[in-house]
């Protein structure tokens, strides 16, 4: 059995195979600190919301029977049910899905992959240092009803005097590698489902 994970992150650009790498390696980790050492899929960053959806449309033409393939993204805005992937992308997005597809071959990252770095203080302090401003950051209770905007902001405005501020590029790649698996599961709802559906496929 094949299994593939699109990923959205890892932009386009001069610096984008370097932010590619750095992309796979920090989700790499965080996947085997969830418990995927040892069967973890092929890892694709993919770049742009778009682009992963594009890439994974590839994949999915091409798996065989009893292959996993599947895209990790953004779920931009919250999500009405957290089952129904394929709903959300074609209200939100106008995305068509693939013949054959099925909605436990789409995981969020609700709503943005800054939701799952906000949710975990510890590693947020730990990477950051005593520079970072906790008051700055939403409550990680009830995380995934915000906006992405507001936990960009939030994330932006909290490490602005941190030596090693936050920044999408090549630092971001940096805080999912020190992510705790049951600190996300505590708080993200998302990432339970994601996890739950992983362990099932690989």
């Amino acid at each position: 059995m094949r299994s593939a994970l699109y990923l959205e992150g890892g932009a386009v650009g001069a610096d984008s195979k370097e932010l590619q790498i750095r992309c796979r390696e920090g989700f790499r980790r965080l996947l085997e600190k969830s418990g995927f050492e040892g069967r973890m899929p092929r890892l694709h960053a993919c770049g742009s919301h778009g682009a992963a959806f594009d890439d994974f449309k590839i994949g999915h033409a091409e798996k065989s029977a009893g292959d996993y393939v599947a895209m990790w993204i953004d779920s931009e805005d919250p999500l009405a049910d957290l089952e129904a992937t394929w709903k959300h992308l074609k209200g939100r997005d106008n995305w068509t899905k693939p013949a054959g597809a099925t909605d436990d071959q789409v995981l969020f990252m609700t709503t943005c992959m800054e939701s799952l770095i906000v949710a975990d203080r510890d590693a947020l302090n730990k990477h950051y240092g005593d520079k970072l401003q906790d008051s700055a950051l939403p409550s990680p209770i009830d995380l995934e009803s915000r906006a992405r905007h507001e936990i960009q902001d939030a994330l932006f405005r909290a490490t602005r005097n941190c030596t090693n501020a936050y920044a999408k590029g090549k630092r971001f790649f940096e805080v999912p590698a020190k992510l705790t698996a049951d600190t996300l599961e505590q708080y993200l709802p998302s990432y339970v489902r994601s996890r739950r559906i992983l362990n099932e496929k690989l």
